[in-house]
């Protein structure tokens, strides 16, 4: 079973969710002391056996975990927030497992994607998910002008040490004033929604990266009409957060090709 946990608030945790880890006898974890963490928090005792499953051992423990299924045990299979599978592992263990036969299910709830949609104000009847962007400069050049003119809604992952470059990179790819939305720590006490365009998010962003922060998201979104999402632009309180680093789960949207922020009020503040 694919167990989607909360993105943020360990209270956002369904009843069935709660129920699943107090049963379970093998969960494979992404990060087990998470796991433990929600389970504490949602006053769950685990009995389960607890299994390492992150990036760097995905593929080499996924052959250990296929045998336990084809022996008849069951797995629950979670990340550390959002859906097991979208840019996070399990897309392997599942694909075996459907491979050999074996039944697949999902326990449904939160993604960061579609949250960060929801919340967007762009356009959410098309739209791709395009996971992290390629390390290498042009790699990542390429697929940014490949989705440059794509009328589709285009959803990103970034760490938060690379957010600005990756801002300032879709304002040359994309438009400096395509419209965008950043949205930080989504569901967490400290949710932060900022709007305005490209290269305004970049100029924000700047001064705000730090080398210690969380993986961000990151949405970017192409239409052709439409307006741009609504909302004040990079407000003078969102520039920092804390200590002045970008901190937590980020997400940007930004804007289709063709459409630039309106601005209806004052310019944004200089920095």
């Amino acid at each position: 079973m694919l167990a989607a946990v909360p993105i943020g608030r360990a209270d956002d945790a369904s009843p069935r969710l709660a129920a699943e880890l107090a049963s379970a006898t093998l969960i494979a974890a992404e990060d087990t002391r998470r796991v433990r963490w929600l389970a504490a928090s949602l006053h769950v005792e685990l009995r389960a056996r607890l299994v390492s499953y992150y990036d760097a051992v995905e593929t080499r423990r996924t052959a250990g975990l296929l045998g336990e299924l084809r022996a008849g045990q069951d797995i629950l299979l979670v990340t550390d927030a959002g859906t097991p599978g979208i840019s996070d592992p399990g897309y392997r263990l599942t694909a075996a497992a459907a491979a050999a036969g074996i039944r697949v299910t999902a326990l449904p709830g939160p993604s960061a994607v579609t949250t960060a949609l929801a919340v967007s104000g762009l356009p959410t009847d098309r739209f791709c998910f395009e996971g992290f962007p390629p390390r290498r400069r042009g790699e990542r050049a390429r697929r940014f002008a490949d989705l440059a003119a794509d009328a589709r809604t285009q959803v990103f992952f970034e760490s938060g040490r690379r957010l600005a470059r990756t801002l300032a990179e879709l304002a040359a790819s994309h438009g400096a004033g395509r419209a965008a939305v950043v949205c930080r720590e989504l569901t967490k006490p400290h949710e932060q929604i900022v709007r305005g365009a490209l290269a305004e998010l970049a100029s924000w962003a700047a001064p705000a990266q730090s080398p210690d922060a969380q993986d961000s998201s990151v949405l970017s979104g192409a239409r052709a009409s439409g307006e741009p999402p609504c909302g004040r632009s990079v407000p003078a309180g969102a520039r920092t957060s804390g200590s002045g680093a970008v901190r937590g789960e980020i997400t940007l949207v930004v804007a289709g090709a063709g459409r630039r922020r309106r601005v209806s009020g004052p310019a944004p503040p200089a920095r």
